[in-house]
């Protein structure tokens, strides 16, 4: 499980990197310029991680085809599952496009939305080569190859630190766009992390089987549907989290900007532990997919009982860490007293619930690999959309705990949606065990 695993999770912390990198060169510049940068991301990520969870259903479907031997087959999921996303990210780039007005609605400081609207519309250019990077990720890990992604997401991420420096600062021969240059170096990094991966997969002697059978598969119905069917359950169950978080966001945004910075700063960290949760996951539905496709349900509990152990580990560990580290974590970001203090009390409730999203993300990870994906949609869009969002404007609005009530919301949400999942992965293994 770990072997698998820990390449995706610095591969996934590498996404995050990206972001944090962004964060902290901004914040260099002033606080607003830093709030300017989390709030433009917010939005774009809303959508981003839908495209994301389409892709995320080739995993288990080339797990099988690769148990099969069949090369026909996962040429052929990998041809239908690239235009699928392909289309997904125009589309959702489409409604990034025409969306960028809704940042004068969302009740944020006035000089924070002027900054954001130029930010955001270079930032939504990196939907469509960060949606090849993921398909291209996910085919390989169907294949139980966690390496290739994570090589490139390190090159990926140099890149972005050295275009940040040189194209917000003017280095050399680049031109000094301020703020400004930390999007189009995010921009450049993730296109060069698209094209990359893509032409790795034609090319490497690990994952080229496919090459010489590429072009007699077709675009077919069968799989795009199979694809577009569970991609689309997929992608709900990331955007009902991200969506609660975001929104999350909004409503800490109304508290000032220096909520907005350290609300954001407080996720970034959050976020970057939460790839330890992301990678285990993604080992699980390696796993699970392996043994689905011999129908071994007794090795799928055991693969359960032993990813429930590491993440519980992990996430305890991490949760440790906030909590000792708390008032120290955010001057990595920022100088801003006011700033640090907010997000040092936000990390104690992270702390809190490090273990119920590590835990969340793990099972739906399992259940992703045994094609189970209708009850994780439902589960998640109660979890964060029924119960998250209306509990975070009563605690934050009407008992009037701020920023702090809306992160005690998300707390319990993240709890009964963790709970939930491991219910319903325990009914699975038992009807198929007592079937057998």
């Amino acid at each position: 499980m770990l072997k698998l695993a820990w390449p995706v999770m610095l591969t996934q912390m590498g996404h995050i990197l990206t972001n944090m990198v962004d964060t902290i060169f901004l914040g260099q510049i002033s606080s607003t310029h830093q709030a300017a940068g989390l709030l433009a991301a917010s939005l774009y990520t809303l959508v981003l991680v839908f495209a994301i969870g389409v892709s995320y259903v080739l995993t288990p479907l080339v797990s099988s085809a690769d148990f099969e031997k069949n090369d026909l087959k996962k040429a052929s999921l990998f041809k239908n599952s690239l235009v699928l996303n392909f289309i997904v990210s125009i589309l959702s780039f489409v409604v990034l496009y025409f969306s960028s007005g809704l940042l004068n609605y969302m009740q944020q400081p006035n000089e924070v939305v002027i900054l954001a609207e130029p930010f955001y519309n270079v930032l939504i250019f990196s939907m469509i080569p960060v949606s090849i990077f993921f398909t291209c990720k996910q085919y390989c890990e169907g294949l139980s190859l966690t390496l290739p992604a994570l090589y490139i997401s390190v090159a990926g991420n140099l890149i972005n630190v050295v275009l940040n420096y040189c194209l917000i600062y003017g280095v050399s021969f680049f031109p000094e766009l301020g703020y400004m240059g930390s999007a189009w170096a995010s921009f450049i990094a993730r296109l060069f992390m698209g094209v990359s991966f893509l032409i790795y997969i034609f090319y490497s002697p690990l994952t080229n089987s496919i090459k010489h059978v590429y072009k007699q598969v077709k675009i077919n119905y069968i799989d795009l549907i199979r694809l577009l069917k569970n991609g689309l359950n997929s992608g709900a169950q990331f955007t009902f989290e991200v969506a609660a978080f975001v929104i999350a966001g909004l409503m800490a945004g109304t508290f000032g900007k220096e909520v907005i910075d350290a609300h954001g700063i407080a996720l970034h960290l959050a976020a970057f532990t939460y790839m330890f949760g992301n990678g285990i996951a993604s080992a699980s539905t390696i796993v699970t997919g392996n043994y689905m496709a011999e129908k071994n349900w007794l090795q799928i509990k055991n693969t359960v009982n032993s990813s429930t152990k590491v993440i519980l580990l992990g996430m305890g560990i991490c949760a440790l860490i906030f909590v000792f580290a708390n008032k120290y974590l955010p001057l990595c970001f920022t100088q801003n007293i006011e700033i640090v203090l907010i997000t040092s009390k936000l990390l104690i409730i992270a702390a809190m619930f490090q273990l119920f999203d590590g835990l969340q993300v793990v099972f739906i990870g399992i259940l992703r690999g045994v094609e189970d994906f209708k009850y994780p949609t439902v589960i998640t869009l109660l979890g964060y959309w029924l119960l998250a969002l209306p509990l975070a404007y009563i605690f934050a609005f009407v008992f009037n705990l701020t920023v702090y009530g809306i992160w005690y919301a998300l707390l319990i949400s993240l709890i009964f949606v963790a709970l939930t999942l491991y219910f319903r992965i325990s009914v699975l293994i038992k009807r198929n065990l007592t079937v057998k």
